[in-house]
């Protein structure tokens, strides 16, 4: 696989990107080499600048559930281009991109739109602060809400891919209302809330995607929500990453919760910057002009953003890909669990809706603390070779990886040829390194 074209530009970008890059996981510090630039994509294929093609397993982190350049997507964003880019006033869209998202999130009335994830995280937290009149915040380890000062505790992907305990620049008073909890574990929950009477809420991603792919128990989510609403406690659920992508709507509705907050991003956006916070009428009306609670953007309910949001969703809507995802990732389960046996290899598998993602390791994993016990090692072999045979993944253990509704049948027998001859290197690679000690 040359990269030449990706060294170049990889070597151009460090003199005036920091570390020739915008976002620290693209820059492939865990998995070693030059990271690669992309020059297009369209459906299920993404293509780098030196013309290598792969099946895209990444999707942007998330947002392009279609498939790259969807027609009708496309179609959309181009009619929205000719009215203008931004106007700084409002638009229809915006009203009909809240409809669209509030119908189909239990217990939202309202919703106000931001340009990303972190953005609406720090916002909820500030009304989720305002609505109870208390200062802190229950977090579990392993759970990435976006890189605000409160938050960067124990935050997951990022940080763990780049082997961080934290971020400095965040200072002593900025974490000190922050709780860490155990994914998973109820009872680190309960000793927050009986210890401490001035927690205002609770953050959970329903399903973690950024410690690899994380089911909760049904006991665990579901009591969650009943001891938060005991203690008066507000349930905040980060859908940013799972939203619309386990069904047409949020993950909370199939795990039987229902959350006081709800915070969204990715696919409600279709490519484009745009998150979201959404609650009943009573926490809503809290957030200026009508509540004191301020909060705002130039470029919140961007007229383009809305208008790839929109058509995303109603092709989403349209074509209820959500059995076809679970069918997917199955197959791909299976893949690397048979490939993983059949070489001797140590390998848990986690999954939900059209995220999935493996682990190198024995122990199941349920939380931050085993996620991190996977052999990062095997896991960099392993990426290189998928990519070297045309898989595009996320450069980090701690990433999920997504599905589109554009894959298809050719695409998947590429995935499960990658899959067998990067575990085979996996295999080699062990063996090499233990007989070089």
């Amino acid at each position: 696989m040359l990269l030449e074209k990706s060294k170049e530009l990889f070597k151009k970008g460090e003199k005036n990107l920091v570390g020739a890059v915008n976002s620290p996981v693209r820059a492939f510090k865990s998995v070693g080499g030059v990271p690669i630039f992309i020059d297009h994509a369209k459906g299920s294929k993404i293509v780098d600048v030196d013309g290598n093609k792969y099946v895209d397993l990444v999707l942007s982190y998330g947002p392009m559930i279609l498939g790259h350049r969807h027609t009708k997507v496309e179609l959309a964003i181009k009619k929205a281009l000719k009215k203008g880019y931004t106007f700084g006033a409002s638009t229809s869209a915006e009203i009909k991109l809240a409809k669209m998202v509030c119908d189909v999130f239990p217990g939202m009335d309202k919703v106000r739109f931001v340009n990303s994830g972190t953005e609406a995280v720090l916002s909820a937290i500030r009304l989720g602060r305002a609505f109870t009149g208390k200062n802190k915040i229950v977090k579990f380890a392993g759970c990435y809400h976006g890189h605000s000062d409160a938050l960067l505790v124990a935050a997951g992907s990022g940080l763990a891919t780049l082997s961080l305990p934290g971020s400095k620049g965040v200072p002593d008073e900025a974490v000190k209302n922050t709780l860490i909890a155990e994914y998973n574990n109820l009872e680190s929950v309960k000793n927050h809330l009986d210890k401490d009477d001035d927690i205002a809420a609770v953050i959970i991603e329903p399903v973690a995607g950024n410690m690899g792919v994380v089911k909760p128990s049904p006991e665990f989510i579901l009591e969650l929500r009943n001891i938060t609403r005991e203690k008066g406690v507000l349930l905040i659920i980060d859908e940013v990453m799972t939203g619309f992508r386990s069904k047409f709507g949020g993950a909370q509705e199939l795990l039987g919760v229902e959350a006081d907050i709800t915070c969204l991003g990715k696919v409600i956006g279709g490519g484009f910057p745009v998150g979201a916070y959404g609650a009943r009428n009573e926490i809503m009306e809290m957030v200026a002009p009508l509540g004191d609670v301020y909060q705002a953007g130039t470029l919140s309910g961007n007229p383009i953003a809305m208008a790839c949001g929109i058509a995303t969703l109603k092709e989403l809507k349209k074509q209820d890909p959500y059995k076809f995802f679970d069918k997917k990732a199955i197959k791909i389960k299976e893949m690397l669990m048979k490939s993983a046996e059949a070489n001797g290899i140590e390998l848990q598998v986690n999954h939900f809706g059209s995220m999935i993602n493996p682990f190198f390791t024995s122990e199941k994993v349920t939380d931050f603390k085993s996620a991190l016990k996977s052999d990062t090692e095997s896991f960099k072999t392993f990426f290189w070779n998928m990519m070297e045979n045309g898989v595009f993944l996320p450069p980090s253990q701690f990433e999920a990886w997504f599905l589109s509704s554009a894959i298809k049948k050719e695409d998947m027998k590429t995935i499960k040829a990658a899959i067998e001859i990067s575990m085979a290197k996996v295999a080699s690679s062990k063996i090499q390194s233990t007989n070089n000690k």
